[in-house]
């Protein structure tokens, strides 16, 4: 009996031992903080915490203005709506015919806040709007000729119309000094106001991927190695005659037109891009009465690409509405931009022939010394 007790004391005393032994295990502290605090994110160990690429420049910028959908503006470009206002805050430039010779401008602002004037602001040309789209951009218009109407009562766009009474109240003034149709202008305030009137989402959507492609290095620049030379591009448009000079100095294209520098009055500075695109497109002749176009945006096309006193030529395709357009290389290859502005000029087929690129500055007689 005895040694039964001995056993059973014995057993109960290992057993006691063991559940000792693990609960002191449970209860050891575990380095699970220390652990995820050794591992930061990428950016974060680059300096750049609370920031982000713009899908528009490629440049750093707020995280929280990253995911904010852009916006674009229809800008008058004939000599009666000179000047124009707040362009050079702009992070891409659109110029594309309308019609008799004329261009019509399309400024898309990630930030377009501080602005007191914008404009003037004029009417929808559809191929715009499509071009607005490509940017998921909310698009700020006066009116449209009568060829855009389908697509902007389509719920494809999310635009601003100046021709709506609330959303003109709301977002739209008039400067009394200028003439109409050249006197509508919009404002930070008042495009916030639309944008709240109309309910429109403000941020990008979770699986946007940006329009171009951006060098990611900050401290090297693409270089086009193999281009040529390009001092001087004179694009070809008919009524404004605009070109662009390359500064060797501060690695960008100065833009003037109407023999003349093209300044934005806010500022007082004058327009100046780190990449030109040249992109030539098919088009049609709608009707004789306005001369109104269809400019192809979708489908594909050529034209060339133009950075830090290089050119070089590229195709452009697009597969369909809802697709941005890609620029490709004489390889195939997606064309890698430089970080920064960016000047798209849509151009008529048949403009090629009135092309001019100068190797050197010296070489170009401007319009205004002729």
């Amino acid at each position: 009996m005895k040694k039964r007790l001995s056993i059973v004391l014995c057993m109960t005393l290992m057993a006691t031992s063991l559940l000792a032994g693990c609960k002191k295990k449970e209860e050891a502290p575990e380095p699970t903080e220390a652990v995820s605090e050794a591992e930061p994110e990428t950016e974060t160990e680059t300096g750049k915490d609370g920031m982000a690429r713009s899908y528009l420049t490629g440049e750093w910028i707020d995280a929280d203005l990253a995911k904010k959908k852009p916006v674009a503006i229809m800008i008058g470009n004939t000599n009666d709506a000179l000047p124009q206002y707040g362009l050079s805050q702009a992070d891409v430039l659109y110029e594309a015919p309308a019609e008799g010779g004329i261009t019509r401008l399309m400024p898309i602002f990630q930030d377009y806040s501080g602005l007191d004037k914008i404009g003037s602001v004029r009417s929808c040309r559809h191929y715009y709007a499509y071009y607005a789209m490509e940017f998921d951009a909310i698009y700020v218009h006066y009116g449209q000729a009568i060829y855009a109407t389908e697509l902007l009562e389509s719920g494809k766009v999310e635009d601003l119309n100046g021709l709506e009474g609330a959303i003109d109240s709301a977002t739209f003034y008039r400067d009394k000094s200028r003439k109409a149709p050249h006197n509508a202008f919009v404002s930070t305030d008042g495009i916030d106001a639309g944008i709240e009137l109309k309910g429109y989402d403000t941020e990008l959507p979770s699986d946007y991927e940006g329009h171009y492609q951006f060098n990611e290095d900050d401290e090297k620049e693409i270089e086009l190695t193999d281009g040529a030379d390009a001092a001087v591009v004179q694009p070809g448009y008919y009524v404004n005659n605009p070109w662009f000079v390359y500064n060797s100095e501060d690695g960008l294209y100065y833009r003037f037109q109407y023999k003349k520098e093209h300044m934005d009055e806010n500022t007082g500075t004058q327009l100046a891009f780190k990449n030109i695109l040249l992109q030539y497109c098919d088009y049609t002749k709608l009707d004789d009465a306005h001369g109104y176009l269809d400019v192809e945006s979708t489908g594909e096309g050529t034209g060339k690409y133009i950075t830090n006193g290089k050119v070089i030529d590229v195709t452009w395709k697009k597969a369909n509405e809802n697709e941005p357009t890609r620029y490709y290389d004489a390889s195939g290859n997606e064309i890698t931009l430089n970080q920064g502005k960016t000047m798209v000029c849509v151009l008529l087929n048949d403009m090629e022939k009135k092309l001019n690129i100068y190797a050197t500055e010296d070489e170009f007689t401007p319009p205004s010394a002729k």
